[in-house]
């Protein structure tokens, strides 16, 4: 069995830098044509010229058999100044800014401490139609309410408050967080990420504790799980693919403090499309992993097609991450597609 779509785009990536970008950059090219990447790097990208050096290192890093086009997005801060958002309009794949509250995830310390303070910058990625993306968790409450909790507290008067700003809720994990977005005004979208669509907190703490699939939003109940499948497979265009693989080396893991993240960078799509099939639902994938995002942000669709053969393989139990390893979702487990880049694997 052969499926052939639009080449995908990954909404939400994080890709770190200097000399893990090669193994990074190459993992994601390998399967999407596009990527938003964040900018929660240490310093965070705060203004044009950290983020414009940032992409040429992205671009440096993409080895020759790869196409690949990043799309930026702006580290916000209480401190960010108007006109650094007016020079992004210089710059097309300059696309928002990424909304972190402060230690709600990794390098988020430099992150907003009063959304309020926010206001008069968001009035003018408004006016500018930039698109903020948001991660979504108010830190004050428990790890496994905070999703909620931002937004009944905060998300909801913002969008009363910008009733033309795009947002997009990045990597919900809550059945709190469908609903929210299925009643919410057409300018506002979220992304899905497969780790979510595929575990639940079960997964994670069950039976010894599994630091590979330990992310933020950490995973959630069963139920929320379901309901995250439902908004995927549902066709509403609000939902898209944002895988949200956030690369660690192992020792970075499996640590007694470990970091927060997931790669499922290099299989993503596959991923996704194992989910897709197991629901019956193959003929709603293309849609969501390559339409509906690119629809959001009002870019094109890719032109490029990525083609998927029914032809198990198995999940390396470790990847290069530059001098070290890193362990991939799902390592050590067959899949049971591949990506097909010539026509004499067909």
């Amino acid at each position: 069995m052969i499926i052939n779509i639009v080449r995908p785009d990954d909404w939400h990536l994080h890709l770190r830098d200097g000399e893990l970008l090669i193994d990074t950059v190459n993992a994601s090219a390998s399967s999407f044509a596009r990527a938003l990447v964040m900018p929660n790097l240490l310093p965070p990208l705060i203004d044009i010229p950290s983020l414009l050096a940032y992409r040429e290192r992205l671009l440096s890093a993409l080895l020759p058999e790869n196409s690949f086009y990043p799309f930026m997005t702006l580290y916000l801060q209480e401190q960010t100044k108007a006109e650094t958002f007016l020079e992004t309009k210089k710059h097309n794949f300059i696309l928002g800014a990424k909304l972190y509250p402060a230690n709600a995830t990794t390098h988020s310390s430099a992150g907003v401490q009063s959304i309020k303070a926010l206001y008069p910058l968001l009035d003018i990625m408004q006016e500018l139609d930039l698109v903020l993306q948001i991660h979504g968790e108010d830190t004050q409450f428990d790890i496994f309410e905070r999703e909620q909790a931002f937004i009944e507290n905060t998300l909801t008067p913002l969008i009363k408050n910008f009733p033309k700003l795009r947002i997009v809720l990045e990597h919900i994990s809550t059945q709190a967080a469908v609903d929210f977005v299925f009643q919410a005004p057409e300018h506002v979208g979220a992304t899905i990420t497969p780790q979510h669509l595929l575990y639940d907190r079960n997964d994670l703490l069950s039976n010894g504790i599994k630091p590979h699939l330990y992310c933020l939003p950490i995973l959630k109940k069963q139920e929320d799980k379901k309901a995250l499948l439902r908004a995927a497979l549902s066709g509403n265009p609000k939902f898209f693919a944002g895988t949200d693989s956030a690369p660690h080396a192992i020792h970075h893991k499996e640590a007694a403090c470990g970091c927060a993240g997931t790669f499922s960078a290099p299989y993503a799509a596959i991923l996704y499309t194992e989910i897709f099939e197991s629901h019956g639902m193959l003929d709603k994938l293309e849609a969501f992993v390559s339409k509906y995002g690119a629809l959001f942000y009002r870019q094109p669709l890719n032109s490029e097609r990525l083609i998927l053969k029914r032809q198990p393989q198995t999940v390396p139990t470790m990847l290069p991450l530059g001098k070290h390893h890193i362990v991939p979702l799902k390592a050590g487990e067959q899949l049971s597609w591949r990506i097909i880049h010539d026509d004499h694997s067909l």
